[in-house]
């Protein structure tokens, strides 16, 4: 028998958190099973001949064609010979859920635009089914069940048209349409291919509250059900085909979990089971160390700390939302973001904590479109609410806030804000302290031409000298102007604003400091 409390120290396995500690007896089961192998004298790693259970999910540019959607059918194919249980989590096909939100959300839309939208919807998914699924009942069952879904959808926007509004439960009864049409292509499909599968849809494991479009899960009841459900599934040996993005009221009411949904479903799962690990597949080589698109040497990071990834999905960055990760992270379950166009790369693994690492700069993250607004008057100094008034004139408009700063002296607070809300936000901020302005306490609320944020992201950063001073130097010797900069407490990243037409050449200036791996 392993002496666990030390192999958790090991390089493989270092579990920092209590969370994760407590997820000691999960390993020892694994264990007694024959599912992890000594390699190395002390070092713990997953037998490369006997692995559990899986959790695999595919975002919608993964499965958003018929050829997108073999490959995905192949991945799953070879890593079912590897491991015991697999779980397919899926998106819908890409763009899909965008087209059932303007259906549903346009109620001034004709009868004609209703079926050519549904027209739409079912062509995408017959020419998938038509290529992938062989047997010709089953393909006819398939995208009859498609097209009921579809008629559903239409019955449902034709109805919000008469009332003349969407309400919040419609619209999630129709956004999860796509998913729901996903997994039956994409169980079809893996028959057809000679892998075991079957679909089901999440309503039947997340229990989750009404707030619909944000729906918040009963994590107690979400996890019973996950095993209730799934075990027999994967007792006969069969792969389950889960909807991503959509749970269900205690009533059986469909919701949608918000922003990152699928991501949050297939950790969620994973948590459940409980799985070995959690891959999550995009269409690029896991997390980079810039946009490619515009910074062109931009690499795949190999490993990345859950603090890390909160900042770059905070900042822009094409990552997974820090919400889907986290109960995955706290369990001490393996997660990894890997390509499905290149599914031998071993893309990113995310991690609860990072020892320090060579190189201190991680990732550089931009966000574009914004404007910053300033608020300033020599009568500000000493008066209190200045900032909570501002902001909550902001918060009412529903506008975002990605960025603030204030002068020490307390004589102006400036803070970025998209472009498009600019005006609006401006002609409340000055209706709000139309009386400051008055008296002249305040001198005047205005708002910069069009800005980006571009954020430097590393663990490494913290407590490390004069990181800054290369930031800005860089920066500084590429006659680049920065015009505002904010750093967190964490020291994980400094935030700093530079004119719109100076984000690219900023990003590939700051990207130069980044260490390339030896091995990347």
């Amino acid at each position: 028998m392993y002496n666990f409390p030390q192999l958790l120290q090991s390089a493989s396995f270092r579990f920092k958190s209590a969370a994760e500690m407590r997820s000691l007896s999960f390993y020892e089961t694994r264990n007694k099973q024959g599912w992890f192998q000594e390699v190395d004298g002390m070092t713990l790693r997953p037998n490369s001949t006997v692995r559990h259970t899986l959790v695999m999910k595919f975002g919608g540019s993964s499965v958003g064609t018929a050829a997108a959607m073999a490959q995905v059918v192949q991945i799953v194919r070879a890593e079912k010979r590897r491991w015991h249980n697999v779980i397919v989590v899926t998106s819908a096909l890409g763009g899909v859920t965008d087209l059932l939100l303007k259906m549903v959300q346009d109620v001034s839309a004709s009868e004609a635009t209703f079926q050519a939208d549904a027209g739409e919807l079912l062509q995408r998914h017959q020419q998938i089914a038509d290529a992938l699924i062989a047997d010709e009942k089953q393909r006819g069952a398939v995208m009859r069940e498609i097209g009921g879904l579809i008629d559903r959808v239409v019955n449902l926007c034709q109805a919000a048209s008469v009332l003349g509004e969407t309400t919040p439960r419609v619209k999630d009864a129709v956004a999860s349409t796509g998913e729901r049409m996903c997994v039956r292509l994409l169980a079809a499909a893996l028959q057809t291919a000679g892998v075991k599968a079957e679909f089901v849809e999440a309503t039947q494991l997340i229990r989750s509250d009404d707030h619909y479009t944000d729906a918040h899960p009963d994590l107690e009841i979400s996890f019973r059900l996950t095993r209730e459900t799934l075990e027999p599934v994967l007792a006969l040996g069969n792969v389950p085909v889960i909807t991503g993005f959509i749970a269900a009221t205690a009533q059986g009411t469909v919701t949608t979990l918000g922003r990152g949904g699928s991501d949050y479903s297939a950790a969620l799962i994973g948590v459940a089971l409980p799985a070995d690990d959690v891959w999550i597949f995009t269409d690029v080589n896991g997390v980079m160390t810039a946009d490619p698109r515009l910074v062109p040497d931009a690499f795949t990071v190999p490993v990345c700390s859950y603090r890390e990834v909160t900042e770059l999905a905070y900042y822009g960055a094409k990552v997974l939302h820090p919400k889907t990760i986290r109960p995955v992270i706290e369990a001490g379950i393996g997660l990894r973001v890997c390509n499905t166009f290149n599914p031998s790369h071993p893309g990113t693994r995310l991690v609860a904590e990072l020892e320090q690492q060579r190189g201190v700069i991680k990732a550089i993250t931009n966000i574009g479109g914004l404007q910053l607004v300033t608020v300033e008057g020599r009568g500000m100094l000493g008066v209190p609410g200045v900032a909570a008034r501002a902001f909550d004139t902001v918060a009412r408009l529903g506008t975002s806030v990605p960025l603030i700063t204030q002068s020490s002296s307390e004589q102006s607070i400036c803070f970025a804000v998209p472009a498009d809300a600019t005006a609006r936000v401006l002609n409340n901020l000055t209706d709000a302290f139309a009386h400051e302005i008055f008296h002249r306490d305040i001198d005047r609320v205005w708002a910069t031409e069009e800005v980006g944020i571009i954020t430097v992201v590393g663990a490494g950063m913290k407590s490390t000298p004069g990181v800054s001073g290369r930031v800005f130097n860089a920066l500084g010797e590429a006659g680049i102007n920065v015009i505002a900069i904010a750093q967190g407490s964490s020291e994980v990243s400094i935030s700093l604003v530079v004119g719109a037409d100076e984000i690219r050449p900023a990003l590939q200036v700051l990207h130069a400091l980044i260490l390339r791996p030896e091995n990347p």
